[in-house]
């Protein structure tokens, strides 16, 4: 079972993570849309990565591909912040990664 968490996205956005002892993350230099969508692909085929932490202004500018594993990968599973990601978007990676909406109320 994947463990580890891994973030992808700017130096500026992976130093806290990093701080925090998140030790596996891709720096990606925001202009460069195809070192993003290259730091997706492989961090999804790293199979010690269980979650992906990627700010919301960067899954935007993903192209089709690697898009697509970010909005459909089970695991590891992309959690974004910022930007568009509200509570309604975070709530359904939630329920998408475990399989069940904790905020259910029937």
């Amino acid at each position: 079972m994947s463990q580890e968490i891994a973030v992808v996205g700017s130096p500026d956005f992976t130093t806290g993570f990093r701080l925090a002892g998140v030790r596996k993350f891709y720096n990606v230099e925001s202009e460069d849309a195809d070192e993003l969508d290259d730091a997706v692909r492989e961090v999804a085929r790293d199979e010690d990565v269980g979650i992906v932490v990627m700010h919301d202004d960067d899954v935007a500018e993903l192209s089709r591909e690697p898009r697509s594993i970010v909005d459909t990968s089970i695991e590891p599973t992309f959690v974004t912040l910022g930007g568009g990601a509200g509570s309604g978007g975070l709530r359904e990676q939630i329920k998408r990664a475990i399989g069940i909406d904790l905020m259910d109320e029937d």
